[in-house]
Order: structure tokens, then C-alpha cells, then sequence
């Protein structure tokens, strides 16, 4: 289970995952890391090789890394003194985007401004102290694509919703973008592509950005499909999903952790893969980040000593190599601010920075 805290998630659970419907998920999250551990028990060898070698110069931050934030920061829960602090810890580094949490949605797609009071105080004192970073309000929910409750993107109607939502909020307080997290999402779901469209259109109009959170890529042919059968939950995209995702969007951050690898070398190979399968379908226009786990946790599909961020950035920077040195649009996503430990910022800093 993810860290406990206001606005959390690790791998697709997020405070939104609640009641009946976040038991089963997590259910099935955890029969779906059996799967992953039984599938990846032959290629155990070419995770750790995957692991293997110099990344060498020319694979770090290129300025583009990005923040998810809790719900503290728009809720009137932090103060002056506090973004003071935030702003001189994170001046120097590679961090170029914010996601600060100001949802979740209701299960019809809105979203009270009570919700996010503080927000536009927020935007503006970042804007201030660090100049020419941006601030996107993190928006989600639970969908109702494996149980009864949550967000149905099947309903036009929802769908209108969901975009009357991001348009206020870039209204009421001037985000630089929208960043959304719906989840569970199968691969291949043909209406968060259509909302994806309807969101892109508005976002262009106010010169903002879209980003999105996205799914592991199938770290086996047709995994996903496998899982789907097996467990009901489907925690992988296909590549070729994961590319139509990428082409509607200016962002997009893989969630890659949870991966039930139960030591850091394979931990590591399976970020360089993800890292190479993410940059092989993500247009060059678009910014790929891969998420690190700024937490600490021990579950089935989380094991805190092999999900470091240490493995992490040296996984990613591997999958840049070998696969795209020269790509610029290319970062990684700190998860998240109210569950790190400060080794974990000094590993990004020492490995990635």
C-alpha cells in the first residue's frame, strides 16, 4: 500500500481509491504483482544485465524533471515561510513543473473551488521566487472501470464535465497547466482519448499545458492482456496505447514504481526498460518523465529496498543512452513531497542533478 497521507499514490492508489471500490483495487494490484513476479521470474537475468553498464555524460536533467505536491499547498495549510523554504531547496535543480494536488474530482467530472481555496496564492508565490517554473493543478479520480463506483469516461456528459473543470481551474488560478490521474484506465480505452482530444483543444486555447500521469508500458508482449484475465485489473498499457496517449499531450509521466521487483538491480533494468519502450512511441515534442519513489514502503508491489531512487535514476538514465541520448524533452517526476525521506532528495541531486 502507498504511503498514507493527504493526496497519496504510488502506482495508480490515490486517496480518491476509497471505500469498497480502493479494497478491490488494491486486491487486485496485489494479485497482479503475483503475476508480474511468476512472468519475470525467467528474464530475472536480463533485468539485472539491463542494469549493467556506464550511462556516461550527456544523461542528466536536461531542466525538464517534475514535482507531484499534496493538497497542503492549496488548502491553506501552508504558509509564506513554507514556500520560502520550498523554493530555496528546489532553486538549482532540475525541476520544471509542479503538480500540486487540487483535486480529486467528484464522480461526474466537477470539482468545488472550496476544494482548492489557496490555489492561485500558490501559483503566484512560485512564480515569484522561481521564475520559469510552472504550476499545474493535479486532477483525478477513481474510474469505475473494474467495480461499480467512480468516474465513468463512457458518459458524454462526464466527459464535458471533466473539461468545464479544468477550465475553471485555469481560470480561477491561473495554473500553467492541467496534470490528470485517472485510474484505474485500461489500455486501449478509446473514451480517454477522446477526453484527452477535448481537453488538448482547451488547453492550446489558453496556452497551458496538458499532462497526464500514465500506466507502465507491457514489460512482456501483451501483458496486459494476460493481468486483465488473470486479475481483473490491468496495470500495464500497451506500447502502442502508451504512444496514442503520448501523441495528445504536451507531458507525460510513466508511473514507474510499484513494480514488485524484489531487489534494486532488477528494480533498476525494469526502469531502463520502461525508459526505452516510454521513448521509443513518445514524440519528440512531447516531455516523457519517469516517476521516482519518494517514499518509503513495504508491500507487495512495493519493496522499499529495491524501489530506491538511487536504482531509479540510474535506471533511467541507462534507457536514455541506449535509447535516445540526444532526447531533450526527457525527465523525471519526484513522487511525492509529503512522504520523502531527505535521502531521497539527495539521491535525485546526487544521480540525476
Amino acid at each position: 500500500m502507498a504511503p498514507q497521507g493527504e493526496a497519496h499514490g504510488v502506482g495508480g492508489i490515490r486517496t480518491w481509491w476509497r471505500g469498497s471500490g480502493g479494497r478491490r483495487a488494491r486486491r487486485a494490484l496485489g494479485a497482479t504483482s503475483l503475476v508480474l513476479a511468476v512472468l519475470l521470474a525467467a528474464p530475472t537475468v536480463a533485468l539485472r544485465a539491463a542494469y549493467a553498464g556506464v550511462p556516461g555524460e550527456g544523461t542528466r536533467t536536461r531542466g525538464h524533471d517534475a514535482y507531484w505536491l499534496g493538497h497542503a499547498w492549496v488548502d491553506g495549510r501552508k504558509s509564506e515561510q513554507d514556500l520560502d523554504a520550498f523554493a530555496a531547496k528546489v532553486r538549482g535543480s532540475g525541476i520544471k513543473d509542479l503538480f500540486v494536488h487540487t483535486g480529486p474530482l467528484e464522480h461526474n467530472g466537477t470539482l468545488s473551488a472550496a476544494r482548492y481555496p489557496r490555489a492561485a496564492w500558490l501559483v503566484a508565490g512560485v512564480h515569484r521566487r522561481l521564475p520559469g517554473v510552472r504550476v499545474q493543478a493535479w486532477l483525478g479520480d477513481q474510474l469505475a472501470s473494474e467495480g461499480p463506483v467512480g468516474l465513468r469516461l463512457e458518459d458524454p456528459g462526464t466527459r464535458t464535465a471533466v473539461v468545464t473543470t479544468a477550465r475553471q481551474v485555469l481560470d480561477r488560478a491561473r495554473f500553467d497547466g492541467v496534470h490528470f490521474d485517472l485510474e484505474p484506465l485500461p489500455s486501449g480505452d478509446r473514451n480517454y482519448l477522446a477526453l484527452l482530444d477535448a481537453l488538448h483543444a482547451l488547453t492550446r486555447q489558453r496556452g497551458a499545458l496538458l499532462s497526464v500521469a500514465a500506466h507502465q508500458i507491457d514489460p512482456l508482449p501483451a501483458l496486459h492482456s494476460v493481468a486483465d484475465s488473470l486479475t481483473g485489473h490491468g496495470k500495464w498499457w500497451s506500447q502502442s496505447y502508451f504512444g496514442q496517449v503520448a501523441r495528445r499531450v504536451d507531458q507525460i509521466a510513466v508511473m514507474s514504481y510499484d513494480t514488485a521487483m524484489p531487489v534494486q538491480s532488477m528494480y533498476g533494468g525494469y526502469v531502463a526498460r520502461q525508459t526505452a519502450l516510454a521513448l521509443q512511441v513518445t514524440p519528440e515534442r512531447t516531455d516523457l518523465l519517469m516517476g521516482l519513489p519518494f517514499y518509503d514502503d513495504e508491500s507487495m508491489s512495493h519493496h522499499g529496498g529495491a524501489e530506491t531512487v538511487e536504482a531509479a535514476v540510474r535506471g533511467a538514465r541507462l534507457g536514455l543512452a541506449r535509447t535516445d541520448r540526444r532526447r531533450q524533452n526527457f525527465g523525471v517526476a519526484l513522487y511525492v513531497d509529503f512522504a520523502e525521506r531527505d535521502e531521497d532528495w539527495a539521491a535525485y541531486r546526487a544521480g540525476w542533478s
